[in-house]
């Protein structure tokens, strides 16, 4: 059993419950498919095939462009996570600038804390850590050497996988041309609805750390 993340939002709980196994798949706009220009992140997230939540990285202006641009996926950014049935704000994904223990800060919609995800120092693997609202470790992601494009959900205190969070083959066309990215969540063995909040948001870093510009 995981332990339990409180003070969290009652929608997020609500949400959460219901979601299980996610989908989520990446947008890109024209302008990235012809010119290879980084526009903001913009994800569709689904359940069994149904929208249920949109994640857009916020920020507009010139500026914001060229921190995309010359600082790709070390620049700092805040996402937000739209409730598609509710028409409103879910969550918030805060992501300051890190040039390697890359951080996401997850608040609900009126900025109550949920946890944080950090990657630790390794040689070699990828590994997160993930916190609840008071900094306690609750999982891990761990990534293996010779499955790059998955990444285990432990348990604190557990080495076995209780889900996954992995990138999937987005088509022929998409991976050769573009960074569009595809993510499957499996979270149905995870009973915490604070921490499946955690792990999705947690993709949003993942795609932005290891696989953004990867083609490139």
């Amino acid at each position: 059993m995981s332990t339990a993340l409180v003070p969290v939002p009652s929608a997020v709980v609500a949400k959460f419950q219901q979601h299980g196994r996610l989908t989520v798949r990446q947008r890109k706009r024209w302008l990235e498919l012809l010119f290879s220009f980084e526009m903001k992140n913009a994800y569709d997230v689904f359940d069994a095939g149904m929208p249920v939540f949109r994640v857009e990285e916020q920020g507009r202006g010139f500026g914001s462009f060229m921190k995309r641009m010359c600082l790709g996926p070390m620049r700092w950014f805040t996402a937000s996570v739209e409730d598609l049935a509710a028409q409103q704000p879910l969550m918030h994904i805060h992501r300051p600038f890190r040039f390697f223990f890359h951080e996401i800060v997850v608040e609900g919609a009126n900025g109550e804390r949920i946890g944080t995800v950090t990657r630790e120092w390794s040689w070699i693997r990828r590994i997160y850590t993930v916190r609840d609202a008071q900094g306690q470790p609750v999982a891990t992601l761990f990534g293996p050497i010779l499955r790059p494009w998955t990444f285990e959900i432990r348990l604190a205190g557990s080495e076995q996988s209780s889900g996954t969070i992995q990138k999937r083959w987005s088509g022929m066309l998409k991976e050769v041309f573009t960074d569009a990215d595809n993510f499957g969540i499996d979270l149905a063995d995870i009973a915490d609805p604070a921490l499946r909040a955690l792990l999705f948001a947690a993709t949003v870093l993942i795609d932005v750390v290891h696989f953004e510009r990867a083609k490139g």
